[in-house]
């Protein structure tokens, strides 16, 4: 199953440098500066490891541990219609 998700924007700044070199790297693949880093950034997420990612929420923030009490599994349970 595979989740779509709108895109999230987000202002970045890169040094002259950094913004030249991307830039003809982007021309080199036929394409504009923002879509080639939009790439780059969609390739690194998709070889992410999930259980290291995963491994780290979990010591970064455990709050999603928390189980629920029946009550709340039963109020849960009753709005998703299970």
């Amino acid at each position: 199953m595979e989740t779509t998700t709108l895109p999230k924007r987000k202002v970045i700044d890169i040094n002259g440098d950094t913004f030249r070199t991307l830039s003809v790297m982007a021309a080199q693949q036929g394409t504009n500066l923002k879509n080639y880093i939009e790439a780059i950034l969609d390739k690194i997420a998709e070889e992410c490891d999930d259980n290291q990612t995963y491994a780290w929420l979990s010591k970064n923030y455990p709050d999603g541990h928390v189980f629920l009490s029946p009550e709340e599994q039963a109020e849960t349970e009753k709005w998703l219609g299970l």
